[in-house]
């Protein structure tokens, strides 16, 4: 958005949630910087800066506010294709990329150069991704440091950072207290032992829509739904290290925010976890630009759309549910974790396998597939997908070209149109893909529509096909 000061102020006046996350303001007469929706005294116009991004405003000297705290604020969806790459590229740094790859591999994976990627990055949030990546770690240590009982030692780690020194050093030189400090400010009421995280969003945001949604498509013994809640198995890899545990999310009584809980083997994976739980939960949305585009059809305009807390997983349970009902793709699901998935012990009883990653696979023959009642066609579009991933040759993230990404997917055996297209909503996180030939979707606008008449229809929805398909699913039951 164009940080136009006269009307980044009336936002800031009325504490409007829509704008929560899009700009930041910053006061010179306190040195600090706020969200738009701070309950703080409003400042004068003339005492106030905006800026497109938290790092910008740091990297000019000026403090986070402690009563709003930036670090909660939503992020941001794009489908401008210079805003969405860099929207992409902040999301894999707040996934651990830079620090594991350098700026080198993620703008390979964009498929841009890096030179390009730096200019694009620096229009969008006014700073350089390497200056981005220190306030993101800086800010999740604020976070820890606040919200979570985890020793200093392991919040510095936790956080990114090499050495508690550095992070010492860093986190006084740019908030001026060091984090014993802030520790000690803190509120007084007693924390909990599980680490646990506000996420927040922009209303309105239809919670039990999403849930029904993930529910009916939970993978068994990997994911669970129950008590207006959501569970799942994390296992990721960091620095060579396997980190395995669990994730627990459920919306904030009178906040718009979702709180996640980790089990606390995954402190260290606490940025990368929640940068995911963000995409699964399309907490980035706008509702209100998506319904002024699709008119009527958004009778409901906080539905979101799905993205993937692990693509390989979501894509083999695309692969799995071609032709069948969903039920029947979640019993074929939950087979193949539990045949290929390593067992743990989690607090819940539903929560027993991790699912297996794409290198585990490749291990496997089509007749190992097959052995579990899935048939021949689909076991050998799973082995290849997970050859592809293993590779590198496929890349299932958001911000990965979505053109090529579908050309490779529609190239893998098995794998038409609609698993291209649906693999682009979730995986990739494009709002604009649709699969016209779906059958709920040629169902919900109406007798004897065909794939082509849907194509033509969707037109009008543009650039969120995707979220009309949601619509549409919801029509249709």
């Amino acid at each position: 958005m164009q940080l136009d000061p006269t009307t980044c102020y009336r936002a800031v006046k009325a504490h409007d949630a829509r704008f929560d996350g899009r700009f930041f303001v910053a006061v010179s007469s306190t040195r600090i910087y706020c969200r738009p929706i701070c309950t703080a005294k409003t400042p004068k116009a003339q005492n106030c800066r905006y800026f497109p991004s938290a790092a910008a405003a740091e990297s000019l000297g000026y403090r986070p506010c402690l009563r709003c705290r930036p670090e909660l604020a939503p992020g941001n969806a794009s489908v401008d294709a210079s805003h969405r790459l860099a929207q992409a590229a902040a999301s894999l740094i707040e996934d651990g990329a830079l620090a594991d790859d350098g700026l080198d591999a993620i703008a390979a994976q964009l498929g841009v150069t890096d030179r390009h990627l730096r200019r694009v990055f620096q229009n969008e949030f006014g700073v350089a991704p390497v200056a981005y990546a220190q306030t993101q770690r800086l800010l999740l240590a604020k976070r820890l440091l606040t919200d979570t009982q985890l020793p200093i030692t392991e919040v510095a780690f936790a956080s990114g950072f090499g050495s508690l020194r550095r992070f010492n050093a860093l986190f006084h030189q740019r908030y001026r207290l060091n984090p014993g400090q802030l520790r000690k400010s803190r509120s007084s009421k007693a924390l909990p032992q599980t680490l646990s995280f506000e996420l927040s969003y922009r209303p309105p945001y239809d919670w039990p829509a999403l849930l029904k949604f993930l529910g009916a498509r939970c993978v068994l013994g990997v994911e669970a739904v129950d008590d207006n809640t959501y569970r799942r198995v994390v296992h990721l890899q960091r620095d060579a290290q396997s980190h395995i545990g669990w994730i627990e999310v459920m919306p904030v009584p009178c906040k718009h925010a979702l709180r996640v809980r980790l089990a606390d083997s995954l402190a260290r994976v606490a940025s990368p976890v929640l940068a995911r739980v963000k995409q699964l939960m399309d907490l980035s949305a706008h509702p209100d630009q998506i319904a002024a585009v699709l008119g009527t059809l958004a009778r409901n305009p906080g539905l979101r759309m799905p993205g993937a807390f692990d693509a390989f997983e979501m894509s083999v349970r695309a692969v799995l549910g071609q032709q069948i009902s969903v039920a029947a793709a979640r019993t074929l699901a939950g087979r193949f974790a539990a045949a290929f998935g390593t067992q743990l012990e989690t607090p819940f009883e539903n929560l027993t396998t991790t699912f297996p990653t794409p290198q585990r696979i490749t291990s496997c023959t089509v007749d190992h597939i097959a052995a579990l009642g899935i048939i021949a066609a689909r076991a050998r579009s799973i082995l290849a997908l997970a050859n592809a991933l293993a590779s590198g040759e496929l890349v299932l993230s958001p911000g990965a070209d979505v053109a090529s990404t579908l050309e490779k997917l529609r190239a893998l055996p098995g794998i038409g149109e609609w698993t291209a297209q649906y693999i682009a909503m979730r995986a990739l996180a494009w709002p604009d893909a649709f699969p016209h030939s779906d059958l709920g979707v040629l169902r919900a606008l109406g007798l004897g529509t065909t794939p082509k008449q849907a194509l033509a229809a969707a037109e009008a929805w543009r650039p969120w096909r995707a979220y009309a398909v949601m619509h549409l699913w919801q029509r249709g039951h």
